[in-house]
């Protein structure tokens, strides 16, 4: 779940004036006492190393110890300890919730179940990052698409391709559209979130599953919901985190979120994909950047499901 300033990695500033000022209050005075802890990308291809991934986790304890920050998300959700307890209580199942947000992220950003292969550091902002599918794909499933699909800042998408979808839902009254404004109300500015998340690998075979009835909207109770969530990639891992997105590699996500991670992941048609994308109530136009994975024991909740 993407949360920082206007960016197609993560784009949540349709929140209202309240939740703005208090976000970019805690943005600007991390930033201010993260700038000399801040390293530049290693070399002139602007791809990453290990090394600038492990400063940014430096950085990130250091911006966090002391600061009474809640457990953060991404995780390794077969990594069931954590010493964070700052989250009390979790959200309510998503039927008691209304789908306020879609959105999904190129790779995986947590790890476990069918997700554990590391794509690498990618750029160090968010882009060739994250896990991907571990099983193999058939040359059919493979094969390449004449026009591409969701190409934007984080490039387009392809078969084979691993994308992490997360469904967010809202305690407050509230309707689908884009950003976490769309989960806010002036009622209530500080709802419980909750994220349902699929991993899925995206292939070249139109009896996969079909993006477009997956994440087709209905109204069930006076709530908004998802008709196809999928219920056969095992029971969900459930933990107490925050947004996500690359914005908060350097520094912490202040909102809290209950996340519902499937560890199966599952095929997706990619030109299921392409047609959601050219026609959604959510702005969605191609795929968001990667969080660094959170592995400091401290700003991760244990885990009892």
């Amino acid at each position: 779940m993407r949360n920082d300033s206007y960016d197609r990695s993560e784009r949540y500033t349709g929140m209202n004036p309240t939740m703005v000022t208090a976000s970019k209050t805690i943005a600007a005075a991390l930033a201010l006492s993260l700038v000399s802890a801040t390293l530049a990308l290693s070399n002139e291809a602007d791809q990453a190393t290990d090394a600038d991934i492990a400063a940014q986790r430096a950085a990130l304890a250091a911006a966090t110890d002391g600061a009474g920050f809640g457990p953060q998300s991404p995780r390794d959700i077969d990594v069931l300890t954590g010493n964070n307890d700052r989250a009390k209580g979790l959200a309510p199942p998503h039927t008691a919730l209304s789908l306020c947000n879609i959105h999904f992220h190129e790779s995986a950003e947590h790890r476990g179940g069918d997700f554990t292969t590391y794509a690498g550091p990618g750029d160090g902002e968010g882009t060739g990052t994250g896990f991907v599918y571990d099983g193999t794909l058939s040359q059919t499933e493979l094969a390449p698409l004449e026009t591409p699909i969701g190409a934007g800042q984080h490039g387009d998408l392809t078969p084979g391709d691993t994308i992490e979808i997360h469904f967010v839902y809202s305690s407050a009254q509230v309707a689908p559209g884009p950003t976490l404004g769309a989960c806010l109300t002036e009622a209530i500015a500080n709802p419980q979130l909750r994220v349902e998340t699929v991993v899925a690998v995206l292939v070249n075979d139109p009896a996969a599953r079909d993006f477009t009835q997956m994440a087709a909207i209905r109204t069930v109770d006076g709530r908004a919901q998802v008709s196809a969530l999928p219920g056969d990639l095992g029971p969900p891992v459930v933990y107490a985190g925050s947004t996500t997105g690359p914005s908060y590699n350097r520094a912490a996500s202040p909102f809290h979120v209950t996340w519902s991670v499937r560890p199966r992941a599952t095929k997706i048609d990619i030109a299921s994909v392409g047609a959601w994308l050219a026609d959604n109530p959510f702005d969605e136009t191609g795929a968001h950047g990667v969080r660094n994975l959170v592995v400091n024991p401290d700003l991760l909740a244990p885990i009892e499901n």
